[in-house]
């Protein structure tokens, strides 16, 4: 077995660097924290019937979402406002974040977006999408 010298890539190991800070800084930082404005978490799956979306959104009021479908996704904005303290001069530490956030997600060809539901509790926004019936096969025999 015949072997070679390895050409040393020091760019490599700056990705490498890179690669494991990007790990780390995921791992620390909330999910809706990313450079001072709201990344709402979500998971999609889907079930025989549906689309699911849920939006992990505490503290917001249903009043202050808004949700719309428009040329195949689907857009869900919303606003966390601050609570307003009134023994706020000696202020600790700040570290849960208010304003706005919007979130588009692409959706499937096969759901029905005018007939989609959604449901918003314990700081969870669930969004369900009908899947439309799939077109069934037929076989023909050629004569």
């Amino acid at each position: 077995m015949r072997r070679g010298l390895a050409l040393w890539n020091p760019f490599g190991e700056l990705e490498k660097v890179k690669a494991e800070f990007d790990n780390l800084v995921q791992n620390l930082v909330p999910s809706v924290y990313a450079s001072g404005s709201m990344i709402p978490a979500i998971d999609i799956y889907e079930t025989d019937k549906d689309v699911v979306i849920k939006v992990e959104i505490p503290g917001i009021k249903k009043e202050d979402l808004d949700i719309s479908v428009k040329d195949s996704a689907l857009y869900i904005k919303g606003e966390k406002k601050e609570e307003k303290e009134e023994n706020t001069e000696a202020i600790h530490k700040v570290e849960r974040v208010y304003g706005t956030f919007e979130r588009v997600i692409t959706l499937p060809q096969n759901v029905k977006a005018q007939e989609a539901k959604a449901e918003y509790k314990d700081g969870i926004l669930e969004i369900r999408l009908p899947k439309k019936e799939e077109s069934q096969s037929t076989k023909i025999n050629i004569n």
